[in-house]
């Protein structure tokens, strides 16, 4: 089993023959691939988003647009890596996208096997993120277990 098997990419683009080449792509790579065609459709989809995985995002759709989707989701609380991809970059929204977290920002047409390094990064930043709260949640649930007196003699210990 490839240790990407686990993790599922999304892909949020409302032109139906990128859609298909994506899936298309991803799946001859060995990656799990969930496809919308805009991004209110991915909002409404209803289902859990998986602890690992990533979003492939267009960022000019009609209706939410890519930006109004990262932002959407970043109120929400849910940490999801974006790669974007875009017909048309213009340098400010590039930049914008990136000050918000976006893992990359690749223009179309490109190359499959630099889209596929792309979303193995992203992945690999959502492992360690998705690592990093399943550590805070143990500590956390550990710290709650402890008696009042247990309690009080660790915040010593850390003073």
């Amino acid at each position: 089993m490839s240790q990407d098997s686990v993790a599922e990419v999304f892909v949020v683009d409302d032109d139906p023959s990128v859609q298909r080449a994506l899936r298309r792509l991803l799946t001859t790579n060995g990656l799990a691939a969930r496809v919308f065609s805009n991004a209110t459709e991915f909002l409404e989809q209803g289902a859990p988003l998986p602890a690992v995985g990533c979003l492939v995002l267009d960022v000019k759709m009609p209706g939410l647009s890519g930006l109004d989707l990262q932002a959407e989701l970043q109120q929400r609380g849910l940490r999801l890596p974006i790669v974007f991809i875009t017909g048309q970059a213009p340098v400010p929204m590039s930049v914008q996208a990136m000050k918000q977290g976006a893992v990359d920002f690749l223009q179309k047409p490109f190359d499959g096997q630099t889209l596929i390094a792309t979303i193995r990064k992203a992945i690999a930043r959502s492992r360690q993120q998705a690592a990093e709260e399943n550590e805070c949640l143990d500590l956390e649930q550990r710290f709650e277990s402890l008696s009042p007196r247990e309690r009080d003699v660790f915040r010593l210990v850390l003073q």
